[in-house]
């Protein structure tokens, strides 16, 4: 625009000081010609139309070259009629000519000559603009013209919420992890609401309200931040729920929104938030149950995303209908954080094997569970009632075994705990007394229980070796999430021992060993938490047993599995369990149908403190 009116005043300048100097005498040109000239050059100033006067230009540049010539030469050069005209030079664009070369000054005032068009040489001729530039530019619309009034506002700010790729609030203080979620969301903001950080109720009355910007929490000691946030954020509107009305007034001035006057929204009593569904998009917010809930649901509203609050610090825990949403996300972010645990245990939510009964806990979660288990070894009666009868029949005869083992509400659990490694009379070929069963004699018992919906203990009699080194033979069956693992020190022979001589023991070192590999193989496979038993029936056969590890991967049961009469494992049981309600560890009882004088009923067993999770038959 600037280079426009600079040429115009240009221009100007030149045609006043060229205007104001004689006239040249006319040129030697026809009548008619002369007319039509001064004709075009009268129309070319009235015109409106920028071509035209492109063309005008272009004409009247070529007859000011012809009376440039003219005025140049005498007048007794005229030429005679018999001789020919010489051929005209290839017209150039003239360069400036010097003032004295117009015309000569005359001695004496002339009579006015007919109007000679003054051509400005291109370097100063102002450009030719087309119409929309002279038109798009407001300097040419002078204030108070009619062009002027009414001029149209600036348009209103777009200051839509960004979802972020992934969202983690690393502050624990709710007013800085709004204030977090905000910057996290937010570039700018048409509106803002404000609610102490202690009071769910106004922050949810304005989650309500569907405000067009982020929701700060106002904790104590922050309103410098608060301040900060709302100079970034340049709000129009404030939104206010659960101040007064001199503490508004004061929050207001000091945290410099004064101008805006805040309006006032009513926090009901009874006002719940609502937890936004996963959009579209399928993607979860999982937060905690101390983060900032109601800013966390308007920012997630606004962007289509769902929001869930954990309770439970343990995410296997989450309520069924929760752990289905994780499960059917296309991204679930961990909004706060849950520990050193929470990535594995959201990968289980996520894979969904579940424990047959429901949940991914064996007793913490939401089922109330007891295993009820039949014992022995596939392919002989000898050494339990698992094995008088196949897979299928062992199924049937669980269910009648199970009968009055819910009596207290739990949730009962058809288990087999087959005998995988057998203690034996020799040493045999690895010299460790203890036999390998094969795994494709086992593998028929642990399909037809995953068909089911029974769960399977596979049970170990080292002998001489470890009890790791015997885990890792069944290992392809360890990794299905319905397949439990079961030790039994009696027959953990040391050097030179062998079994019925005396009673074998394990330390909680060794234990450890396969608790750590087994708690290994659960986070690698996202499986669900797995039954780790451990049998006693006296003190000396688990050394050291307050150092065995509890894992939230395992569910460890020390299972008392002592034979006699009910009085005598009473009293086993008793000492055994005595001052291990701390422990970690959970307790398990085992029945002899003709060791024990007489077969305890299931009224007897679940009254026992503490009440058994696991029942076993022998």
């Amino acid at each position: 625009m600037r280079r426009l009116l600079a040429a115009a005043a240009s221009a100007f300048v030149l045609l006043t000081t060229c205007s104001s100097a004689p006239s040249p005498p006319p040129a030697a040109a026809p009548a008619e010609a002369e007319a039509t000239s001064s004709s075009r050059a009268a129309e070319g100033g009235d015109r409106a139309d920028p071509n035209d006067g492109a063309e005008e230009g272009a004409r009247l540049t070529a007859s000011g070259t012809a009376a440039a010539a003219s005025v140049a030469a005498p007048e007794t050069s005229a030429v005679e009629p018999s001789t020919p005209a010489p051929s005209a030079p290839e017209p150039t664009e003239p360069e400036p000519p010097a003032p004295e070369t117009l015309a000569p000054e005359p001695s004496a005032p002339e009579p006015p000559a007919a109007a000679v068009p003054v051509i400005l040489p291109a370097a100063v001729r102002p450009p030719i603009l087309p119409y929309y530039d002279l038109v798009s530019y407001n300097d040419l619309i002078l204030p108070g013209s009619p062009s002027s009034i009414g001029a149209p506002a600036p348009p209103p700010r777009d200051c839509p919420p960004v979802e972020p790729p992934y969202l983690f609030l690393w502050q624990t203080e709710p007013a800085a992890a709004s204030t977090a979620l905000s910057q996290a969301v937010y570039g700018c903001a048409e509106e803002v609401g404000l609610a102490p950080a202690d009071d769910p109720q106004a922050a949810a009355a304005l989650a309500a309200e569907e405000i067009e910007g982020p929701l700060l929490l106002v904790g104590e000691g922050a309103v410098e931040d608060l301040a900060a946030e709302l100079k970034r954020l340049a709000p129009d509107r404030v939104l206010a729920a659960g101040f007064g009305g001199e503490e508004l007034e004061m929050l207001s001035e000091a945290a410099g929104f004064a101008d805006l006057e805040p309006t006032v929204v009513e926090a009901l009593p009874e006002a719940a938030l609502q937890m936004p569904g996963p959009g579209p998009g399928g993607r979860i917010w999982l937060a905690s149950a101390d983060a900032p809930a109601a800013p966390l649901a308007a920012a997630a509203a606004r962007l289509g995303i769902g929001l869930a609050v954990a309770e439970v610090s343990d995410l296997r825990a989450l309520p069924p209908e929760t752990r289905e949403a994780v499960r059917e996300a296309r991204q679930v972010d961990l909004v706060s954080d849950f520990g050193e645990d929470a990535d594995w245990q959201l990968a289980a939510v996520r894979r969904g094997d579940e424990i047959a009964g429901g949940g991914l806990l064996m007793f913490d979660g939401e089922v109330h569970r007891r295993l009820v288990a039949i014992y022995g070894h596939p392919v002989t009666s000898a050494l339990g009632v698992l094995g008088e009868q196949g897979p299928e029949e062992g199924v049937e005869r669980l269910k009648r075994i199970a009968a009055g083992y819910d009596a207290d509400g739990a949730t009962v659990l058809p288990t087999f705990e087959i005998i995988a490694t057998v203690a034996s009379a020799g040493a045999g070929r690895d010299g460790d007394y203890s036999s390998e069963t094969a795994r494709d004699v086992i593998r028929p018992w642990i399909e037809a229980a995953a068909e089911a919906g029974v769960y399977v203990a596979l049970d170990l009699q080292p002998g001489r070796t470890d009890f790791l080194t015997q885990a890792k033979i069944y290992e392809e069956f360890l990794r299905l999430p319905h397949v439990g693992l079961a030790l039994d020190p009696e027959w953990r022979l040391k050097p030179n021992q062998v079994h019925l001589r005396q009673i074998g023991t394990v330390d909680a070192a060794e234990v450890n060993q396969v608790v750590r590999w087994l708690a290994g193989i659960v986070r690698e496979e996202a499986l669900p938490q797995k039954l780790l038993i451990v049998h006693q029936f006296r003190f000396t056969m688990i050394t050291n047993r307050e150092l065995i590890e509890t894992p939230p991967e395992l569910a460890v049961v020390i299972q008392m599995d002592g034979q006699g009469s009910q009085g005598a494992k009473d009293s086993t049981w008793n000492a055994l369990t005595r001052g291990t309600e701390e422990s970690g560890y959970r307790w398990g009882w085992k029945n002899f149908y003709d060791e024990d004088i007489p077969t305890a009923s299931p009224a007897r067993v679940l009254a026992l403190t503490p009440v058994p999770v696991f029942v076993s038959y022998q």
